[in-house]
């Protein structure tokens, strides 16, 4: 009765899937509130997911040529202050630090909701020549910005992320890197995380302050939601003009360098709960998954059962993360544990399964059991690995696929919007009162111009019935 009570505390997604993945990420110890309001506790299960996304992301930046750096969390209010429209987006979320050891400042700094003006303040001192440039700095750090509204992982006021600020000799350059890191991120999800994403262009309302262009992948949650996964800025050369970077040129002459900045969070934890949770709890594609396979004793007390176990883990799984479970628990109690937290392969050895030189192998994505020779261990298990990766990235995009709708009238427009839980595809005029309109009408926002499948399925704005410039992917999101 205990370990069947313990997956019902989960709130079925279908009748609120809000308090579902709260209640998943509570009862996964993903994480803990604390005692400063909006500020949450990484426990060591949500923890060992953002290193596993730190570590394989990390590898990708560092293949493009990035390097990391860090710099200071605290921005003097004089130096934030340079760039007008950045400030200003940024203006409603900044903490102030007025004070130190007892005695007030002489100016305030903020703590850092992002770190543009911190990099451009560095590059005006190193970048004298053409021959500095390019350079590409990445940091990984955590920010703080005063949400009001809070949840975990998805929105806080400090979270952790990673923030690419690079420099280049011309603006061609600066696209080229730009669109190469959106690449990089959509990669990433797609091949570790599982996540099919859109990519494309944010309209001018939905841009990066002070960029020329921020360009967007968006992903579908379980609910219908879009959840913006990571963001690619093109800054042109405002930012260098603002801050005084300027180098000699190969003509003699001086100029200003051209600008970009990417960065992705924490979110994606969230993104992962609601792309591929399920009533049970976490379900975790394998290349991210802290614990790949987790080994459960059945019989434990019997002689033979442990040793077997631990001969498993080190001699037929070498090379995967594996963990045997050998507390004293019920396996049932294991069992459910395993689905609440996740873990994409379980293997179940008892004294009988010894005798038969085998044992029971199951799925967590889609509960299938099989049974596995133990010797055949070494060559069935990552080729599962594998099939559960490619599975669950197949699902999930199916999901994508399906839950796209298009729109040429606003009465159809905003029908889908409230019954279909999706995106919806729709011709735009160019003109922000349309996207207002449609937030104030429909609560959706313009998620992207998307970079493919965007032909014209009209020629009228969907909401003023005005010519149409772009296409827009529409949604309600998180």
């Amino acid at each position: 009765m205990a370990d069947k009570k313990k997956v019902e505390q989960i709130t079925s997604m279908d009748e609120d899937f809000a308090r579902w993945y709260t209640d998943v990420v509570k009862k996964a110890e993903l994480m803990d509130y604390s005692s400063v309001k909006g500020c949450m506790i990484f426990l060591p299960a949500g923890y060992a997911l953002w290193e596993n996304i730190q570590n394989l992301l990390d590898r990708r930046f560092k293949e493009t040529g990035v390097e990391n750096v860090y710099m200071p969390m605290f921005i003097p209010e004089s130096l934030l202050q340079k760039e007008k429209d950045h400030v200003e987006g940024f203006a409603p979320e900044v903490a102030w630090v007025t004070e130190g050891g007892g005695e007030k400042l002489e100016e305030r700094m903020c703590v850092r909701p992002t770190s543009e003006t911190l990099f451009c303040d560095l590059y005006k001192d190193i970048v004298h020549s053409y021959r500095d440039l390019p350079k590409v700095f990445n940091q990984w750090c955590s920010v703080v910005r005063w949400e009001k509204t809070t949840r975990p992982f998805l929105r806080s006021r400090e979270f952790l992320w990673q923030e690419g600020h690079t420099v280049h000799e011309t603006a061609e350059e600066a696209e080229a890197r730009t669109l190469q890191m959106l690449n990089v991120y959509a990669d990433f999800l797609r091949e570790d995380l599982a996540i099919p994403t859109i990519k494309g262009q944010k309209t001018e309302k939905e841009r990066f302050a002070g960029a020329v262009s921020t360009y967007t992948i968006e992903a579908m949650m379980h609910d219908g939601k879009a959840l913006q996964s990571g963001t690619s800025h093109n800054f042109g050369d405002g930012f260098a003009k603002a801050y005084g970077i300027e180098y000699t040129g190969r003509d003699n002459s001086q100029h200003n360098p051209f600008q970009t900045s990417w960065g992705l969070s924490t979110r994606l934890i969230g993104a992962l709960i609601m792309v591929h949770g399920d009533n049970d709890g976490l379900v975790l594609p394998p290349r991210i998954a802290p614990t790949q396979v987790v080994i459960i004793p059945i019989q434990q007390q019997k002689d033979g059962v442990l040793d077997m176990c631990r001969k498993v883990a080190k001699e037929k799984l070498e090379g995967l993360r594996v963990k045997i479970d050998d507390t004293e628990r019920s396996p049932g109690f294991k069992f459910a544990e395993q689905e609440m937290r996740g873990f994409p392969v379980r293997i179940e050895i008892g004294p009988r399964d010894i005798e038969n030189g085998e044992c029971v192998v199951a799925r967590r994505d889609t509960g299938e059991k099989m049974t596995v020779k133990l010797d055949e261990l070494t060559a069935c298990v990552p080729k599962l690995l594998d099939n559960i990766q490619k599975d669950m990235y197949e699902r999930a995009k199916e999901h994508l696929e399906n839950s796209i709708y298009d729109a040429v009238d606003y009465e159809e427009f905003k029908k889908l919007i409230d019954e279909k839980p999706g995106f919806v595809r729709a011709m735009w005029c160019g003109e922000q009162e349309c996207e207002d309109m449609i937030k104030a009408d429909t609560t959706a926002t313009s998620r992207c111009m998307p970079f493919e499948n965007n032909s014209p399925i009209s020629d009228k704005c969907v909401c003023c019935g005005k010519p149409a410039k772009k296409l827009v992917i529409w949604g309600k999101a998180y």
